[in-house]
């Protein structure tokens, strides 16, 4: 999907044709409002926003079409609804390369996971024991590990490829351990740590991390300096707080951005790259309190 500047002329013509009765004329307009990208979907949004009841009424009917059609405008408007929800963040960023993706197929295979963890578990358990099932299911049982092998390659960060390949990033696997321990009831979160994601648990007084990309290995507060790669000081390490959804699925775009461009795909690294601005005007323009 491509960004064009919309001029005078072709707004003019687009609106003319919005509510043309012809299937043939709905449809070459819907394709070709779907090539120029997200300014003929914001165009689209401020005729439905207008004074003219029908003309909006149009705009949005093709608006949606165009959404329903076009995974990345499908994101793109997750994005602005600032309604972020992790599980599915990561479905709808998975599907703007698998089109053919099917939401109902990732939840099942994470629901599995989580159920062969349910049949470890023998309450009453500790935080850390039913961290201990989780890591034992999906990192010995399941195999689960980091690709170090070939760390840059994109389908590191996608849900659906994570779970077929049992291969991933820091950030892409601990999602994953996040998703299987909310079916479990376990209260963790995610940890933006510079160069490393990790997860994070509070529940006790002593809080402990985990890092998926090293099978589970369970890391003591006063052990993350030694993570930290020198980004942090020690004074930090001791602030570091639990990441929002926003910036958890802004630095996946930002990681497939990058990757995408290593690899030689500049259109979908400049893609990503426009989600990750996305994340940040959408932020900016949030209401404050």
């Amino acid at each position: 999907m491509q960004s064009v500047d919309l001029t005078a002329a072709k707004k003019d013509a687009f609106r003319s044709l919005l509510d043309d009765p012809s299937p043939l004329v709905q449809k070459a307009l819907i394709t070709e409002l779907s090539r120029l990208g997200p300014e003929a979907c914001d165009f689209l949004e401020d005729l439905g926003n207008g004074e003219n009841r029908l003309l909006a009424a149009h705009a949005k009917r093709v608006l949606k079409q165009i959404i329903n059609a076009n995974p990345a405008a499908e994101f793109r408007k997750f994005i602005r609804s600032q309604n972020y929800e992790l599980e599915t963040g990561m479905i709808m960023l998975s599907r703007v390369a698998y089109p053919d993706l099917q939401a109902g197929d990732i939840c099942s295979q994470i629901e599995a996971i989580a159920q062969r963890c349910k049949e470890l578990i023998a309450k009453p358990i500790s935080p850390r024991e039913r961290c201990v099932v989780i890591n034992r299911v999906l990192f010995h049982e399941l195999g689960f590990r980091g690709n170090v092998e070939d760390y840059e390659n994109p389908e590191n960060s996608f849900l659906n490829r994570v779970l077929a390949t049992k291969r991933g990033l820091p950030i892409s696997l601990s999602i994953l351990y996040l998703l299987v321990a909310q079916r479990l009831g376990a209260d963790l979160d995610p940890i933006a740590y510079p160069g490393h994601f990790l997860v994070g648990s509070f529940e006790e007084d002593l809080p402990f991390y985990i890092d998926p990309f090293k099978r589970g290995r369970f890391i003591a507060p006063g052990q993350l300096l030694d993570y930290s790669s020198g980004y942090l000081s020690s004074a930090q390490i001791g602030n570091l707080a639990p990441a929002p959804i926003r910036e958890v699925l802004t630095r996946c775009c930002r990681n497939l951005a990058n990757h995408y461009s290593t690899k030689g795909d500049e259109n979908m690294s400049r893609l990503f790259t426009s989600f990750v601005q996305e994340f940040q005007d959408a932020h900016t323009k949030q209401p404050r309190a």
